[in-house]
């Protein structure tokens, strides 16, 4: 259950379930533009960490959404700015790193 001023974590099995069903959410990449030049998890909007005040309100809170950077810690702090302001927010546990070393059960995604 989401709370307000909360955000919860999600495995990169869980996201790559999530995606394979096509599951309603937004990707949201905060790491760096050279970053995510080199490697982005495919659908994902690039919207650095440095912007965030910038850009949050334009994200819909109607749709979940799912941010990531290079093992999580900038991420989390997205996480937590976007659960602050009434978004339904998850963090990539371990970000892009752990998501390209999961071996994920239900198959590929």
């Amino acid at each position: 259950m989401q709370y307000h001023n909360e955000y919860q974590n999600i495995s990169p099995c869980d996201l790559k379930e999530k995606i394979a069903k096509n599951e309603d959410l937004i990707l949201v990449d905060v790491r760096t533009p050279a970053e995510h030049a080199v490697q982005a998890i495919e659908g994902a909007t690039l919207l650095p960490v440095q912007e965030l005040s910038s850009w949050v309100d334009e994200l819909p809170k109607d749709v979940e959404i799912v941010v990531y950077c290079r093992v999580g810690n900038r991420s989390a702090f997205a996480a937590e700015h976007l659960a602050r302001r009434g978004y339904a927010v998850k963090n990539l546990e371990g970000g892009i790193a752990a998501w390209n070393t999961a071996d994920c059960a239900f198959g590929n995604a």
